[in-house]
């Protein structure tokens, strides 16, 4: 029982701790903000790799998740409600729910990962020593450009998922559900409400904060050379995907 509890005090120490630095990390962030205009090409390229080069990624899923939803709906509405209200609660659940989550995870997978990689393979080859030798801090020229950058481009390509997944959602609707176009658009003007779309949006502000802040934390701190740096990556990912769950909730219970 002791050896419990103290394993527990343990755990509950080395989470205040961390999360201490990551708060840390996150002031530090903001102190450097004066300087967006100058490190402005810094921004843009974090900007390309994190919204850009995601794309693709984001439209597999988003198309396949509207998708699921409408046969999902469809068998949760048979025999209770008719299928036209299949659009309005496909697109409802997206965008409150399924649009944010879902690419706020994937992008957790692509982007905090490869954040966490990127600076901790600079850690473990000693460039971020480098860097500070040089008077650069790393906080203002690798920490905040991705920062910002997650925080502008996840909103962006949420609502690009949403209009997918919206598609998807149609495409199955129409060609598999035999819901006609027109329906299906009424269904969706009915239940729509914009404070659903707000509620989205400002979710995955949250999360593209989150996942930035893990991903430089964790890359700060990265020991260990390369098996460091892989530790690093599964850790950053799996700790941004726990954060988004967890920040979901909390968010759900302070809107509703």
């Amino acid at each position: 029982m002791l050896r419990f509890l103290e394993r527990l005090g343990k755990s509950v120490l080395n989470f205040l701790d961390e999360f201490g630095e990551i708060s840390i990390l996150f002031f530090k962030i903001h102190l450097h903000l004066n300087r967006v205009f100058r490190d402005r090409r810094l921004i843009l390229k974090q900007m390309e790799h994190i919204g850009v080069d995601s794309i693709p990624l984001v439209i597999v899923i988003a198309i396949f998740t509207g998708a699921v939803s409408a046969w999902q709906a469809a068998y949760q509405l048979k025999g209770l409600a008719p299928l036209s209200f299949i659009g309005g609660a496909t697109v409802r659940a997206v965008i409150t729910e399924l649009g944010p989550v879902l690419t706020g995870i994937v992008i957790a997978g692509r982007v905090g990962a490869s954040i966490a990689a990127e600076l901790g393979t600079m850690k473990v080859t000693e460039q971020i020593d480098a860097l500070e030798a040089m008077s650069i801090n790393p906080v203002r020229y690798l920490a905040m450009p991705r920062y910002l950058a997650s925080l502008v481009m996840m909103p962006l390509l949420v609502i690009f998922a949403n209009v997918i997944a919206t598609f998807g959602s149609f495409l199955v609707s129409n060609f598999f559900l035999d819901i006609s176009p027109y329906v299906y658009i009424e269904s969706v003007r009915s239940f729509f409400a914009i404070g659903d779309f707000i509620y989205g949006i400002v979710k995955a502000t949250f999360f593209g904060a989150v996942t930035a802040l893990i991903g430089c934390h964790i890359g700060f701190k990265t020991e260990g050379g390369a098996e460091g740096v892989g530790l690093s990556t599964i850790r950053s990912f799996v700790i941004s995907a726990a954060s988004i769950l967890i920040l979901d909730y909390i968010l759900w219970n302070l809107f509703f």
